[in-house]
């Protein structure tokens, strides 16, 4: 489902120099496995996810996906093969405040191959537990509700693989616990492959499969808050 060679990003930090975040020699996740990377704040990890997702353009090296090569394909290609293959699920939610829950969904299927289906928009949510909240505002929302609307959307398109960074960070320990239960469930009741990066033992405690970023990430840089890229976490 993903394989990963060779992979490289660097930035160019505040005094000129290059620094380099990402070096994965080599990374493989099957369909429908699910595996955590370990890795603390400023390790390059979810920069790792962002060059997975097309996100970002890698400096060199292969994410395979599918069968297709993300790295190989222009930023618009990239958008297209990320609307059709993947789900995105963010620490920060990124829901649209002026859109419902269900809009919100659908906005998010109308980029994927299948176009926006309102009935499976509707579906999805009823299956998070948000039927009864399809007409409301992000903001009318509590935090764990609204990470359950930002599953709802990373997996309505039925993607393949889903990336999850850090998605309970912004919840107390008892959502986190729900939420983490129902990302890997509806995962596997859609046969998804899961890749989930936390720094949480907790969370990473629930995964059969655990990795350090550190041992697949032959770069040793880390990234200091004060010089911190938006998504070199």
């Amino acid at each position: 489902m993903l394989a990963v060679s060779e992979l490289k990003k660097s930035f160019v930090a505040p005094d000129g120099e290059r620094v380099d975040i990402v070096h994965v020699p080599s990374f493989t996740l099957g369909p429908g496995e699910q595996v955590a990377l370990r890795g603390e704040s400023g390790s390059g990890k979810t920069t790792l996810l962002h060059l997975i997702a097309g996100i970002l353009a890698a400096d060199g090296g292969r994410v395979m996906i599918d069968g297709a090569e993300m790295t190989a394909l222009s930023e618009a290609k990239r958008d297209r093969l990320r609307a059709e293959k993947l789900g995105y699920i963010f620490q920060t939610f990124n829901l649209l405040q002026g859109y419902t829950v269900l809009e919100n969904v659908v906005l998010g299927m109308s980029f994927g191959p299948r176009g926006a289906d309102r009935a499976h928009a509707r579906e999805t949510l009823e299956r998070v537990g948000l039927g009864h909240r399809l007409d409301h505002f992000p903001s009318q929302l509590s935090t764990g509700q609204q990470q359950r609307v930002a599953v709802a959307r990373a997996l309505a398109n039925r993607p393949k693989l889903v990336l999850a960074d850090e998605p309970t960070g912004n919840l107390d320990r008892k959502h986190a616990g729900e939420a983490l239960t129902l990302i890997r469930e509806v995962c596997r009741e859609h046969g998804a492959a899961l890749l989930l990066v936390s720094h949480d033992e907790l969370v990473l405690g629930q995964f059969e499969r655990r990795k350090d970023f550190a041992e697949i990430n032959q770069s040793s840089a880390v990234l200091q808050p004060a010089s911190k890229k938006p998504d070199a976490g």
